[in-house]
């Protein structure tokens, strides 16, 4: 049987289950990744699963989100998590070092290795051929403990990919065009696999601008084949000996399909508030700006730096824009330097930042009041940029650059004859940036840093016999995890502290949210459809738990966040009939009087009780995932089968 490569690299880590579509899979996990911002927890998680080093091939820890030092919370975390590091057996990727995603690329991605990390751009590595998933801290926490990934047998939607991109088009319109043509809901329970002629016109990191904004999709993970670009991306970084070939078979099918000649793509933009809100940069042309950022968790690589310092050659930014870089790395940094980059983007205006997410999950480079900011980044929902009603768009390095010197939003096409960048034949790099695993024998000895903030991973309580609530907040279509849980530099440095940030639940659609939990003992949330898209941030289900919420109802739940419901005992249930989201009021009290009995029985639906009227919900979950929700979640599940008892 012909196999497409997203089959191949399943079947080679497959546990258990049957590979086909919307059946239960465990696969084993060779790599995990942390970030800041999610990390404490999952290391909190890992302690207190009893467990002294880490049992994948090879783990890592970023710190490239909370880099603002404005007070104690975010300097403590990053010692803790250095700490942390050294208890366990992990590497540690330094603050200012990089973005996660740009740096395992560099110094540890491996084609046809699977990858589990606690970011929902953890697809990035599938520009290597890599089988890289985002998922919740604690999953991130199992894989650690060598536990497998349990997931749903994603549909494989083949892209085949023909010609090359015109001048001044590239890999980020390729991700807007699938964006426009599919939605932010087009990917949900799919693994995007590009092939075809066109893909060799691609390099390493052209593939993991498209791998990283598959998330943006909904999708499961993105994969690429691992050929001769994959070997050459290799070779630069001094790692050769780590490719391998592992490409689908000529001829194998997929469960999906979709077709783009890359020379017909022009440049795209996505508009606010969505990132598949996306138009023709010609159709928005004249648009004011404000500011521009090109890098963060994509289009922050040498290749997208140096097109925008090779533009800038004898060009001086709009005096009315705020330019700004945010390298991928310090590796990227330095050879962009050694290229004479550095120096033509501060001639030009551009403030260069240090490496690392910044503005992208608002922390830092909050734009103006009324303006509009064209950034490189993968997302721009309402608020995320740290300003309220701000007006953010997506765009290429390239589109970016020339709204950085026009000062409106312009077709890079009008810029001139399209720059060449030439990469290092070698790139440069210093190896001791990040700090390697101590030898098992010394690691018993490192004392774990605690700071005030940290505190203890809350215990919660096994699922009750019957619950009744109210419904304590409705929301639309596509609420995302910036709605649930802000980010930006007030309410990350708070990832440590459950009591705290729970505070700051649904802030951003209603403010009284949390003090309603409390005064209502917890309740009950309806959303819409997609409900939970975006970050993989794992405190948008551990906050609500904390503050008694055990139910949530919508018409259909983003991957990442159902997961992260059930792994903290929350419920996540859907509506037989759609229209009865209309008939559901914030206000209404429902009934469940057979809750334990309904999802121990293993029923499908259920009956949920309003006064005389009634609902019928459905329950789909695994017989794995209903132990979990019975006991109040998936660390109690592991304690228990574990024997391990809750301090």
């Amino acid at each position: 049987m012909k196999k497409n490569l997203s089959r191949k690299l399943i079947e080679a880590h497959l546990v258990s289950g049957k590979p086909e579509p919307g059946e239960e899979i465990a696969i084993r996990i060779d790599h995990t990744l942390t970030q800041d911002a999610t990390g404490t927890v999952a290391y909190l998680e890992f302690a207190a699963m009893g467990m002294d080093t880490v049992k994948t091939e090879l783990s890592a820890s970023y710190v490239d989100h909370n880099l603002l030092q404005t007070d104690f919370k975010n300097a403590d975390d990053h010692r803790f998590l250095q700490s942390a590091a050294m208890r366990y057996g992990v590497y540690f990727s330094p603050p200012g070092n990089g973005v996660s995603h740009q740096v395992h690329m560099e110094r540890f991605g491996v084609p046809g290795k699977t990858m589990l990390g606690s970011d929902s751009h953890t697809s990035t590595a599938g520009g290597l051929g890599m089988l890289a998933i985002g998922a919740g801290g604690l999953d991130v926490a199992l894989a650690m403990a060598g536990e497998p990934f349990y997931l749903t047998m994603p549909r494989i939607l083949g892209v085949k990919l023909i010609g090359k991109f015109g001048p001044w088009v590239s890999a980020k319109d390729l991700i807007l065009e699938m964006l426009r043509r599919h939605s932010v809901k087009g990917g949900l329970g799919k693994i995007v696999e590009y092939w075809g002629p066109g893909v060799e016109s691609l390099s390493a990191t052209d593939r993991a601008t498209v791998a990283n904004m598959g998330a943006e999709l909904g999708a499961t993970t993105t994969v690429f084949p691992s050929d001769e670009r994959t070997r050459d991306f290799l070779k630069r970084q001094g790692r050769a000996e780590d490719w391998v070939l592992f490409e689908a078979d000529q001829g194998c099918e997929y469960d999906e399909t979709d077709e783009i000649e890359l020379s017909t793509l022009e440049p795209l933009i996505a508009c606010p508030a969505s990132p598949d809100n996306v138009k023709k940069v010609s159709e928005i042309e004249g648009t004011p700006v404000a500011q521009c950022i090109v890098g963060s968790s994509v289009n922050s690589s040498f290749r997208d730096l140096m097109v925008v310092c090779k533009t800038f050659e004898g060009r001086t930014a709009n005096p009315n824009v705020s330019f700004e870089i945010n390298p991928g790395s310090r590796q990227v940094i330095e050879n962009v330097e050694r290229a004479g980059g550095s120096l033509t983007l501060t001639h030009a205006g551009a403030r260069i930042h240090q490496s690392g997410c910044l503005g992208c999950i608002g922390m830092g480079q909050a734009p103006a009041t009324g303006t509009n900011s064209v950034r490189t980044f993968p997302r721009n929902f309402p608020g995320r940029s740290g300003t309220e009603k701000d007006s953010v768009y997506l765009a290429s390095p390239e589109t970016a650059a020339a709204a950085a010197f026009f000062g409106v939003i312009t077709d890079p096409r009008k810029l001139g004859e399209y720059p060449e960048v030439e990469e290092p034949a070698r790139y440069v790099f210093n190896e001791a940036l990040i700090i390697k695993p101590l030898p098992a024998e010394e690691r018993n000895k490192v004392e774990i840093k605690r700071g005030p903030n940290i505190k203890p991973f809350p215990v919660f309580e096994a699922l009750p016999e019957a619950y009744e609530g109210e419904v304590l907040i409705k929301v639309e279509d596509n609420i995302t995890t910036d709605h649930i849980m802000p980010a930006g530099n007030q309410v990350l440095p708070l990832r440590s502290n459950i009591p705290l940030i729970s505070e700051h639940t649904y802030e951003r659609v209603d403010r009284g949210f949390s003090e309603l939990c409390r005064a209502k003992g917890g309740g009950i949330v309806v959303g819409g459809e997609n409900y939970g898209q975006g970050s993989s941030r794992e405190h948008a289900a551990i906050a609500p738990r904390y503050l008694g919420i055990i139910i949530k109802i919508a018409k259909s739940f983003a991957r990442i966040h159902r997961s992260n419901l059930i792994n903290f005992g929350i419920i996540p249930m859907t509506f037989k009939d759609p229209g009865d989201y209309d008939r559901i009021k914030k206000g209404s009290r429902l009934s469940f009087p057979d809750l334990r009995k309904s999802v121990e029985g293993k029923k499908t639906e259920l009956t949920a009780l309003a006064g005389e009227k009634s609902f019928t919900l459905e329950l789909k979950l695994t017989e794995r995932e209903r132990r979990c929700i019975l006991e109040g979640g998936l660390l109690n599940l592991v304690k228990k089968e574990k024997g391990i008892r809750s301090s």
